[in-house]
């Protein structure tokens, strides 16, 4: 079904190609609309090449790749950064359960199958790491390989997800009473009515919390949870001051796409773990076999908490090319560190077999 044309962000011009095919060579990005389970997915492409898929994670959208995609195209990829479902200008079903995982796997096949490719590299930071890794897992006759940013993988199968995260706030542990943040965002409408009324002010604080240089110190309370009767932002470095990685310009685009499109549908991925649990049973323990690549940051709480799962990946990712820590740097990979992060991804994507 023919799509509306897109407006180029950037340009002004206008993509009304429909026809699944690469526009320019390394040209400038090109905004476009492609049919998914959801109804549409927006992206933007650069370059021509083998297909490189790059997945966002919470609370983004395909901007945060803005740095990879003319690194990407330059290298001879053709990069594509997508706004998962729920996010920017791709559709935002209102069930909740339409944000479980199999959902989300559906819509990068989608993706791949309207840009006229068979297969592809799928790239994602954050949870677009795990919805990257769950793509590659149950899909690997499209996903020909994966790189993992900032989360690492874990196999399916373990503890129910909403007994675990309730178990961190144990009165014997070190955050007894208090509440972590993904328990936070289980009830509908509880965490957008903290964020909503201030959209920008509570992604800036996020932001801050989670980098290197304006995160807060080990003498401080954990961001990642939250005090009885209390919010988020309580405990978001209070000075004001933007990460080195963020402009006022850049925190205008993220905050202008949460403001149009409230952040429910970004926040119901996390309503679906449990679902998640129980769809992905089947693949307990199972890894994943293709090329991959991780990297983190080592000061990010993603990789230090889950240090185990990194230590686990000779038997969880055996088909890995290489895993880098990247001394210094926090959670938003990719806009922290590009110059790096873009080296690392293109040395691995060179690297691949055809």
């Amino acid at each position: 079904m023919p799509q509306p044309p897109v407006t180029d962000q950037q340009t002004g011009e206008r993509d009304t190609r429909q026809d699944g095919r690469p526009g320019q060579a390394a040209g400038r990005p090109v905004h476009r609309l492609v049919p998914s389970p959801a109804g549409r997915i927006h992206l933007v492409e650069q370059g021509s090449g083998p297909l490189v898929l790059l997945v966002h994670g919470f609370p983004e959208s395909w901007y945060s790749w803005r740095h990879q995609l003319p690194a990407l195209a330059a290298a001879g990829f053709r990069a594509v950064a997508l706004d998962v479902r729920g996010y920017g200008r791709s559709s935002r079903p209102d069930a909740v359960e339409a944000y479980r995982m199999l959902d989300l796997v559906a819509d990068n096949v989608a993706v791949v199958e309207a840009l006229g490719e068979s297969s592809a590299v799928v790239v994602g930071h954050d949870w677009g790491a795990n919805i990257a890794a769950h793509s590659a897992l149950l899909r690997p006759d499209v996903f020909r390989a994966v790189g993992l940013l900032s989360v690492p993988y874990t196999p399916p199968g373990g503890p129910r997800p909403s007994e675990a995260f309730a178990g961190m706030s144990d009165p014997a542990g070190p955050f007894a009473g208090q509440e972590f943040y993904v328990s936070y965002f289980q009830e509908p409408g509880r965490a957008e009515a903290e964020i909503e009324p201030d959209v920008r002010g509570w992604l800036a604080g996020l932001y801050a919390a989670l980098s290197a240089g304006t995160m807060p110190g080990p003498q401080d309370p954990d961001p990642h949870f939250v005090a009885p009767g209390g919010r988020m932002r309580d405990r978001f470095p209070s000075a004001g001051r933007l990460p080195s990685w963020l402009t006022e310009e850049d925190l205008d685009v993220y905050a202008g796409e949460f403001e149009r499109t409230g952040l429910t549908g970004a926040l119901n991925r996390y309503r679906n773990m449990d679902r998640d649990w129980a769809d992905l049973a089947a693949h307990e323990g199972a890894p994943i076999t293709q090329p991959s690549l991780f990297l983190g940051g080592a000061l990010d709480a993603s990789t230090t908490w889950l240090s185990d799962a990194i230590e686990a990946y000779p038997v969880t990712l055996p088909g890995l090319s290489a895993s880098h820590l990247l001394d210094g740097c926090g959670h938003w990979l990719q806009q922290e560190r590009p110059e790096e992060t873009n080296r690392l991804l293109t040395e691995w994507l060179t690297g691949l077999p055809s």
